[in-house]
């Protein structure tokens, strides 16, 4: 979108297409209504860029909730937009560690920004593209916030007159979608340097450990069960040196590095087994599981824990134990078949199976549904037939 066409979306004629667009999206087919729009006398690409703005507010809704209504949004933008439970995590953090000034450098179209300028913090964000930078601005004044938003190069920054900067880079090249965090938009070292003094990076979930530098903390954090990003807090902000934050509708738990037992025994499972949430297994803390479980570890190398009790816990789902069937597939398929098995779901660490196509060849058509982990025990392929317990079993 130009800056212009965004500009006549805000005005009345734009602001009347988007409501006219709004209120038709869903139930006229999208050609028909932009025919429609246009035939009215609205420019095309007005006509063209409020459609797109309802249909990325509907992408939005599930990120953004309720915000979404009355945001502005590019699909790039969108993509990279923090969800606003997780955004409204990191700004209570903050908010509770003191600082009063924050420039979110590279702030796009304000999915952070706004979430810290609701906590209260005052906000001035730093955007290169001129359309993502007007969508900022226009996104705090929808939602009735204070802040500021200027075009420039956040490199370009001095960030000594807040009490944070706040980076989120660009995960996208001229190729596409990039994992390489040297070819991040600021560029990495550019972060490394903030986060060695007021700095708070949002970076990619997969970060490997050895990219963390000494004296800050990294989190992982989780929402509705997705493992979603990773923060690193500079050495200002740092509580722990590793941290998982499992969001929910109940609340937030945090485990740390600090939590982590001397040392946690590696045995044959017992009756439970316990699955930690991916955060968990992200930030290594895997054996803090197996120390608030009473349980161990099942191979050193895996990601399960199993224990003689059944411990409710934010930080990992529990299965029972039912049976232990054989691992070679033939065996396998005899013993689902005599328990009228049809509908199987396959859990995996540590082998080489590939569920989807294990499923498809056991052939099963029983009536009933299962739930088998395949796993390596102590080095060992094993299978196991168990039932998932949720929060209400």
């Amino acid at each position: 979108m130009e800056p212009a066409t965004f500009d006549l979306l805000l005005g009345p004629e734009g602001q009347h297409v988007l409501r006219e667009a709004t209120e038709a999206y869903g139930r006229v087919d999208d050609l028909v209504l932009g025919t429609r729009l246009r035939a009215a006398g609205h420019p095309p690409d007005l006509v063209a860029a409020a459609i797109g703005q309802v249909a990325l507010r509907r992408r939005a809704a599930s990120k953004m909730g309720a915000d979404a209504a009355s945001m502005y949004f590019t699909p790039d933008a969108l993509e990279q937009a923090t969800r606003t439970p997780v955004a409204a995590h990191r700004a209570a953090r903050l908010q509770a560690l003191g600082p009063r000034t924050l420039v979110d450098l590279g702030c796009g179209i304000g999915a952070d920004l706004t979430a810290f300028a609701r906590a209260g913090l005052h906000v001035h964000g730093v955007e290169l593209d001129p359309v993502r930078a007007a969508m900022a601005r226009q996104n705090l004044a929808a939602l009735d916030l204070s802040g500021t938003v200027e075009v420039a190069d956040a490199t370009a920054v001095d960030t000594s007159a807040y009490d944070v900067a706040f980076v989120d880079p660009a995960r996208r090249s001229g190729r596409g979608r990039t994992f390489d965090p040297q070819a991040f938009t600021p560029p990495w070292p550019f972060v490394e340097a903030l986060l060695e003094q007021n700095g708070v990076a949002k970076v990619l979930p997969g970060l490997a450990h050895d990219l963390v530098p000494e004296g800050v903390e990294a989190e992982w954090v989780s929402e509705r069960g997705d493992l979603v990003e990773a923060c690193l807090w500079g050495r200002p902000f740092a509580g722990a040196s590793r941290r998982a934050s499992v969001l929910s509708a109940t609340g937030t738990a945090t485990l740390t590095d600090e939590d982590l037992p001397e040392d946690v025994p590696v045995g044959e499972p017992a009756e439970w087994w316990y699955e930690p949430d991916d955060a968990v297994v992200r930030a290594g803390l895997v054996a803090a599981v197996a120390s608030l479980t009473g349980g161990r570890l099942v191979d050193p190398h895996i990601a399960y824990v199993s224990s003689a009790t059944h411990v409710a816990t934010p930080f990992a789902r529990p299965f029972r134990v039912l049976d232990e069937l054989p691992y070679r597939e033939k065996q396998l398929r005899a013993a689902l078949r005599e328990r009228d098995v049809g509908t199987l779901t396959i859990k995996k660490r540590g082998v080489s199976v590939v569920p989807e196509v294990l499923v498809k060849r056991l052939r099963l058509t029983g009536s009933a549904t299962a739930t088998v982990i395949l796993t390596r025990v102590q080095g060992e392929g094993r299978a196991f037939l168990v039932d998932p317990v949720t929060a209400s079993s």
